[in-house]
């Protein structure tokens, strides 16, 4: 009777080692000892070569190009909006600042030339501390922004958010979808 092959998989091999120790009691051999088994039974030379070829797998598996995410960073800028998606106070922190500049400028059309007053309304919705001239004037300085110099005809400017500001629009545009979809329930209600 031919057997079925049955994966082991175990997330940690230094915890799946421990627990090996342990059921192996006085007879078992020293951690780093039993680190290596384990290494030899799956293929490797030992665990260094399992560790060195598990990080070059991680770094072919990301994208060409891609930079990791600083998740923390991610993180301070997600608390300075509520639920739905708004900005609820200026943030103090520069790197934060700019952060949520990027999470507004996604909120902008594309090649669509706006007036001042069209490009105030739409961050008065994305916003609730009242003070759209500041953040149309930083989003200029910033260049995410365009403007003409008599102040009309403000435009997007279209660029590679970085990573950590991909990651956040990610979040806040489902938090977005959650609002506007609230608004037209209301509307049609």
């Amino acid at each position: 009777m031919p057997k079925t092959p049955l994966p082991l998989r175990a997330d940690d091999l230094t915890i799946f080692v421990r627990a090996l120790s342990e059921q192996l009691g006085d007879v078992s051999p020293s951690h780093l000892t039993l680190m290596n088994m384990a290494a030899r039974a799956a293929g490797y030379q030992n665990v260094q070569h399992m560790r060195s070829a598990h990080a070059a797998e991680l770094r072919l598996t990301r994208a060409v190009g891609e930079t990791p995410v600083n998740a923390r960073a991610v993180e301070r800028a997600l608390h300075q909006f509520d639920i739905k998606g708004r900005l609820k106070q200026w943030p103090s922190k520069r790197s934060v600042q700019t952060l949520a500049l990027w999470a507004l400028w996604a909120t902008f059309p594309t090649s669509q030339p706006l007036k001042e007053q069209e490009v105030n309304e739409r961050l008065a919705q994305e916003h609730l501390f009242g003070d759209p001239a500041t953040l149309r004037r930083m989003m200029i300085s910033c260049e995410l922004l365009s403007r003409r110099d008599d102040g009309t005809d403000y435009r997007r400017i279209e660029q590679k958010p970085p990573a950590e500001a991909k990651a956040l629009i990610r979040v806040l545009g489902s938090r977005r979808l959650t609002r506007s979809l609230k608004v037209a329930e209301t509307k049609n209600a």
